[in-house]
């Protein structure tokens, strides 16, 4: 079976968990083999794998959306559009339903040369024109026309790709990736497997209505638009799998068929987390974060927590343990941050063997703005350490037990509050014995509900029945496969 997996970012050039997802997919199921489209907003020449590339892993493509920079644009083309195919271009802003069947044939036909002289084009400028004319008739000319080039020009670029031929679609988001999950789906009538760590369109209508580049009257049609690939992928997809219920009931909130839908939870090899190992320092609390330093995780919340919690515990020691080279503007202001709030043994680790923290860590933090269901929760839990953490995500539902009879095993505060975020820290700090249950009935947790064997098995029953039965209804009443 050869399977296309599709992402946005990730793999396999930053570490984090769809990185580290997509790899434990690949090495686990050894019997499959794996085409992998990795979509980036940087350039990825020159870097490095953060990860030894699987032998069953056959093809890695990167689809670069800056690579157009350096291109010559030849402007003014005609391209013999249809009126049915103008309708389609138009849909795709502020539409009430987009006709993704009819533009991605127009993609796939072979009618233009160039996505870059396509959107230099007359048919371009002509329907461009057409949305001031019909739906936008408030915003001038000139602002719509760029606005609208810089908006759908990453989605061109994509569906302008060449897809591979596979047994089986898996996108790891819905936006662009997902799209492309719809475009393969269209190209060769295969089945196509949508999975979302964190619900794309929440988080990108986050960053666009904090957005300083986006005019205040764009915002709207921003966010919309994104709406409208969420719901190209939704629709085209035969199943939808979420990673926690209240994921699920969101994507169904949004527009996905509910009948569609499913639970998988991600899964850790528990076997590699070995709570003997563990030991504690002869003085001091140890309090650590594992995480990406980007604008996402809110590392500035968590530095300002910290700020609290040394005032309180002043032999406190902090570890920030993530690589800090995926945003070095966000990392230097959080450097200065915690330098201008006098914050005294913290430490910023850069990329480590993250097991040499957890032998000795007391507790673990998260101040995560977004999340799906975190990779580094589980794993924290694995070696018995609590967490305290923002309520985003599957976090609650890890910590708090929702679903189940484990017991807590940390403490949630709301985004974006490190005065709670700091009294939790502290409450935990002081109350030795209440670390000590709620790692225990972490640990219980994981073994039970969120091994990899467990995640694995659950995605080859999805994958063979997609593949064994398409031509018929893919779908299924069961909410947690």
């Amino acid at each position: 079976m050869k399977i296309c997996l599709i992402s946005e970012g990730a793999y396999p050039y930053v570490t984090g968990g769809v990185s580290s997802w997509i790899q434990s997919m690949i090495t686990n199921m050894p019997e499959c083999e794996f085409i992998v489209y990795s979509i980036s907003s940087k350039e990825t020449d020159g870097m490095k794998y953060k990860y030894e590339l699987p032998s069953n892993l056959l093809e890695l493509h990167d689809i670069f959306l800056g690579s157009y920079i350096d291109k010559e644009i030849q402007a003014g083309k005609r391209y013999a559009i249809t009126e049915t195919e103008k309708e389609a271009f138009l849909s795709l802003i502020g539409g009430d339903e987009t006709n993704w069947q009819v533009l991605f044939d127009f993609f796939v036909s072979g009618k233009i040369d160039s996505i870059l002289n396509f959107l230099a084009s007359k048919d371009f400028f002509d329907i461009v024109r057409a949305l001031c004319e019909k739906r936008f008739v408030h915003i001038p000319f000139t602002d719509m026309f760029w606005a609208l080039r810089s908006m759908v020009l990453p989605l061109f670029l994509c569906i302008d790709q060449k897809m591979p031929e596979a047994d089986l679609y898996h996108s790891v988001s819905t936006g662009y990736a997902g799209v492309l999950g719809a475009l393969a789906k269209h190209q060769y009538n295969k089945p196509f497997l949508l999975t979302e760590h964190g619900i794309y369109t929440r988080e990108r209508e986050e960053e666009i209505i904090k957005a300083d580049w986006i005019k205040g009257y764009f915002k709207d049609i921003w966010i919309d638009y994104f709406y409208s690939l969420s719901h190209c992928a939704y629709a085209s997809a035969d199943k939808v799998t979420s990673l926690f219920e209240g994921s699920r009931r969101i994507q169904v909130e949004i527009g996905c068929p509910e009948e569609k839908t499913a639970v998988i939870a991600n899964g850790i090899d528990i076997n590699k987390f070995t709570v003997q190992n563990r030991w504690t320092k002869e003085t001091g609390v140890h309090i650590g974060a594992i995480v990406r330093i980007v604008p996402i995780k809110d590392i500035k919340t968590m530095i300002q927590s910290f700020a609290i919690v040394q005032q309180e515990i002043a032999d406190s020691y902090f570890y920030i343990i993530g690589p800090s080279d995926e945003d070095k503007e966000y990392y230097e202001e959080c450097v200065e941050l915690a330098e201008s709030l006098g914050i005294r043994n913290l430490v910023f680790t850069g990329e480590v063997n993250v097991h040499d923290y957890f032998s000795f860590l007391d507790l673990l933090v998260l101040s995560s703005i977004s999340e799906g269901q975190p990779l580094v929760i589980l794993e924290g839990l694995a070696m018995e350490i609590p967490y305290v953490a923002t309520d985003v995500g599957s976090c609650s539902e890890l910590l708090l037990g929702t679903y189940d009879e484990y017991g807590q095993a940390g403490k949630i505060v709301p985004v974006m509050h490190f005065h709670l975020l700091a009294n939790e820290i502290i409450n935990l700090v002081r109350s030795t014995e209440l670390r000590k249950e709620y790692g225990r009935n972490g640990r219980n947790r994981v073994e039970a509900l969120y091994t990899l064997p467990g995640m694995i098995k659950r995605y080859k029953e999805v994958y063979e029945k997609g593949v064994k039965v398409y031509g018929g209804h893919w779908l299924s009443a069961e909410r947690t496969i």
